[in-house]
């Protein structure tokens, strides 16, 4: 918590126990064919845009997902810490399977619509086993003092920013790059993928 407080960003490896992290990776094969093209912006703007992002998603739904369930209360427990020791007032949460194949990318952003701003913290996790450097897809944070912070994609690390705050982009990813990504909502609107 001091972390993503005072640098914005925290990087925690091995996020997910192996039994988590082989029951996410197991229902993200099982979905892969459910997936669709990621566009930008909210609902009714949303756009496919090539030329800014590659990845295909699959939002997932608390009702619906229920062999996530112990995901599901890791998100509750995050929520209620983030209430308890950083005064956030977080009310609900956004989140989505994400596949980069080969060649995806996805350019420099925000996490926030021009609709809606109420994305407060962005929760990346790593679902590729065996990453290696030359895979590409690593996240890169542009931070305040004009410095950037190259995250690698390995399985089970989980990146945790300011969604506000921290311009970013996926770099080009060699091979498919996996993971599960989601946003923690203050005020939840009734525009985007919201479930509280």
């Amino acid at each position: 918590m001091d972390e993503l407080s005072n640098k914005d960003y925290v990087v925690i490896d091995d996020f997910l126990d192996k039994n988590l992290f082989d029951d996410i990776s197991s229902f993200f094969e099982t979905t892969l064919p459910l997936f669709s093209k990621a566009g930008i912006g909210a609902l009714d703007n949303n756009t496919i845009r090539h030329d800014i992002r590659g990845d295909y998603t699959y939002w997932l739904d608390r009702k619906r997902d229920v062999s996530l369930l112990e995901f599901w209360t890791l998100v509750d427990e995050a929520i209620f810490m983030f209430n308890r020791y950083c005064y956030l007032s977080l009310s609900g949460y956004e989140f989505h399977l994400a596949n980069y194949p080969p060649e995806a990318k996805y350019k420099k952003h925000l996490d926030q619509f021009n609709s809606r701003t109420n994305r407060m913290i962005t929760v990346v996790i790593y679902l590729n086993n065996n990453w290696k450097p030359g895979d590409g897809g690593e996240l890169e944070l542009f931070l305040k003092d004009g410095t950037s912070k190259i995250v690698e994609p390995i399985g089970s690390r989980c990146i945790l920013f300011k969604s506000a705050d921290l311009p970013h982009q996926v770099l080009k990813s060699n091979i498919d790059r996996h993971s599960l990504t989601g946003w923690l909502l203050y005020a939840p609107s009734a525009l985007g993928q919201f479930f509280g």
